[in-house]
């Protein structure tokens, strides 16, 4: 029977497929926490169909974390660092200060999530 924990990091990670999946509506709704200027049109349809891809197979790991370690800890990691340096990137640029109450800290607050619900290793019971 799963832990409490691997339940809890099946429902963070279908929770961050879902929300990877409406990236594009919540970008149209709130542009100015979820997109950056000057607007790029090139760079976000890009980026949007990454996440969408990755939300995918969140989705996926979401039903049996233990066989998808490699990539939930990809999640979690490349999280973190999108976060972080668009953190520093928005420090640097008042016009980007918008963005600390959006994709940020979303970003940061689901790639510590995770990594804080993922086994380290795999246990051999």
């Amino acid at each position: 029977m799963p832990s409490q924990t691997h339940r809890l990091l099946s429902l963070v990670l279908l929770l961050t497929g879902v929300a990877f999946l409406l990236l594009y509506p919540v970008t149209m709704l709130l542009p100015d926490s979820w997109m950056w200027e000057p607007r790029q049109a090139e760079y976000e349809q890009m980026i949007l169909g990454v996440y969408f891809v990755l939300g995918i197979f969140a989705i996926i790991a979401a039903r049996n974390p233990v066989k998808h370690l490699g990539l939930i800890w990809f999640i979690a990691i490349s999280n973190i660092v999108h976060g972080g340096i668009m953190f520093f990137q928005a420090m640097a640029d008042t016009t980007e200060y918008p963005n600390l109450h959006g994709d940020i800290p979303a970003l940061l607050v689901t790639g510590v999530l995770i990594a804080m619900l993922t086994p380290r290793r795999l246990s051999i019971d």
